[in-house]
């Protein structure tokens, strides 16, 4: 992203936010390949290329990877967006249906309706989407979540900080997130540092907010904060451009009504 950013001409400070952790207990990621084997699942809804490629790793220390695979090969598989494709591909597993752009649970619960099964597997992103299963029982189906990894803090704080810190003096013009736990760190970390306050007002007043798509959008209106910039496909790049061409008129309005 940073080089993006600099391509359109801007100035870029990289924060990273979240680290991917895969949870040390092995138990559930093992047993679920088992229950798969028992044909306890109809379909599959695989939320991340990264959980996969987690599930997978930790599945080769104790059986060949090959019986995950054929375990897989047993069920429906429902792809968030092409991420978790690319990895199904390398273990030569069919994906029955691709959820389109935004690729957000709305999406995912759209597609999985139309569908007859309703023992309904989730390998789970960062943290649980309870909207989401919440939504698919209400279909009916009975969900089991696979929780595989989490997201965690970076274990370096400090570029995290120091974004806190800029963003609450009011250095930055544009502040661009591309997940929701992006923000809840982002926050946590202000908090952390006694500047949450004015890290929210210059958030909703100070700069130019971009937002990767509705679900981020979403977050930051539950915490009160506008989505300025939303760009037609929930792509980095298309979020980039998008704020290299709308932010300094945005930013000027902006500025013009903490004057009046």
């Amino acid at each position: 992203m940073e080089a993006m950013i600099r391509r359109f001409g801007g100035e870029a400070f990289v924060a990273p936010s979240v680290q991917e952790r895969a949870l040390e207990d092995h138990g559930d990621a093992v047993r679920f390949v088992e229950r798969l084997e028992s044909g306890e699942f109809d379909l599959l809804i695989c939320m991340t290329g990264a959980g996969l490629v987690f599930w997978r790793d930790v599945v080769a220390t104790h059986m060949p990877v090959e019986r995950l695979a054929a375990a897989l090969r047993r069920v429906t598989v429902v792809s968030r967006g092409p991420k978790p494709v690319a990895v199904l591909r390398t273990l030569d597993v069919p994906v029955h249906l691709v959820v389109p752009e935004p690729n957000t649970w709305k999406e995912i619960v759209e597609a999985v309706a139309a569908r007859p099964e309703r023992r309904i597997a989730v390998q789970e992103y960062g943290r649980p989407n309870l909207e989401m299963n919440a939504a698919l029982e209400r279909l009916g189906a009975q969900v089991t979540p696979l929780a595989i990894y989490r997201w965690e803090l970076p274990a370096d704080r400090e570029p995290l900080c120091e974004a806190a810190r800029r963003l609450a003096a009011g250095k930055f013009d544009v502040v661009i997130f591309t997940s929701s736990i992006q923000l809840d760190h982002l926050l946590e970390i202000a908090g952390g540092l006694g500047i949450e306050a004015q890290t929210r007002q210059a958030l909703r007043e100070d700069v130019v907010v971009a937002s990767v798509g509705p679900v981020m959008s979403a977050t930051l209106e539950s915490y009160g904060i506008a989505a300025d910039i939303v760009p037609n496909h929930p792509k980095m790049g298309s979020l980039v451009k998008a704020a290299a061409e709308l932010a300094a008129a945005m930013l000027s309005a902006k500025h013009a009504v903490k004057k009046r």
